[in-house]
């Protein structure tokens, strides 16, 4: 009876910590939307900022393009790195001292702050390579900053893969590196993404590192590697610390908060997808 009481309390406990994070995120959604909502069209979604002070007039489509350009930017360096870390931990180090110590690193890199990201990015490529405050330099911080996030949910889904696969493979003396690729990855793919996408909304949605680095108050965001480029946070900071426009902060926001919210709606879909392949 007293572990049956102590059962629901729990249960009790853990719906109401998701029902209360769940009320949290759609109260600031509602917020955003009452605040800022009549000002997003297509006008305020394809125009540049105008106006003076800046942004109290137009759009934020430079913004947009800035944002997705550092992200696929982060996406392309840290990928490939991610994904052979990952690799390495979950099919061929699981053990070894080696793997220990890219764990503890991996673990390091992940608890460290955006920011110092951001100024170790600055001292190396804006000021000692000579970048200057480029989208290269805005790129490379955020692929640091995602690099831990892609190499445990990637590793994370790797290891979801059932061990009877590479029991079997072993037995009948098939490689690794078939098996792997073979069978392990194609059923990890849906996993594996969805860290990507999550990676690429934590990037989305970060400031810090590109505030030293990438943006600028005004760009053209063409995606010219060595050129400064608006991004959305930034451009919502200067918004909300110029007071300059506060209706129209709020509605990059909501427009910032939808593209995160989008991109961690579909992670959540392809988890569920890897959980359905699995089974």
């Amino acid at each position: 009876m007293k572990k049956t009481m102590i059962d629901y309390l729990l249960m009790a406990w853990f719906w109401s910590s998701g029902l209360l994070i769940l009320v949290i995120l759609l109260a600031i959604i509602v917020y955003l939307i009452w605040r800022g909502g009549a000002f997003v069209n297509l006008e305020f979604i394809l125009e540049s900022p105008s106006g003076f002070p800046l942004g109290t007039e137009g759009g934020i489509f430079p913004a947009i393009k800035g944002t997705l350009w550092l992200i696929l930017l982060a996406l392309v360096l840290s990928i490939v790195p991610g994904l052979m870390t990952a690799i390495y931990l979950s099919e061929y180090g699981r053990s070894g001292r080696l793997a220990a110590f890219i764990s503890l690193l991996v673990q390091s890199m992940a608890g460290v702050p955006s920011i110092i990201t951001g100024l170790f990015v600055y001292a190396l490529g804006v000021v000692t390579l000579g970048w200057g405050i480029s989208l290269l330099a805005g790129g490379l911080a955020l692929a640091i900053m995602v690099f831990p996030v892609i190499v445990v949910s990637s590793r994370n889904a790797l290891l979801a893969i059932d061990e009877n696969y590479r029991l079997v493979a072993s037995s009948l003396g098939v490689s690794k590196s078939y098996t792997l690729y073979r069978i392990i990855l194609p059923r990890a793919i849906p996993g594996i993404l969805a860290g990507i996408l999550l990676a690429l909304g934590y990037a989305a949605g970060a400031t810090a590192p590109i505030m030293v680095t990438a943006a600028a108050i005004i760009a053209s965001s063409s995606g010219a590697l060595l050129e400064p480029v608006m991004a959305l946070p930034y451009h919502l900071y200067i918004l909300f610390t110029e007071h300059s426009s506060i209706h129209h902060a709020y509605a990059t926001a909501l427009v910032l908060v939808c593209l995160v919210l989008f991109l961690n709606i579909l992670a959540l879909s392809l988890s569920s997808l890897q959980e359905r392949i699995n089974r």
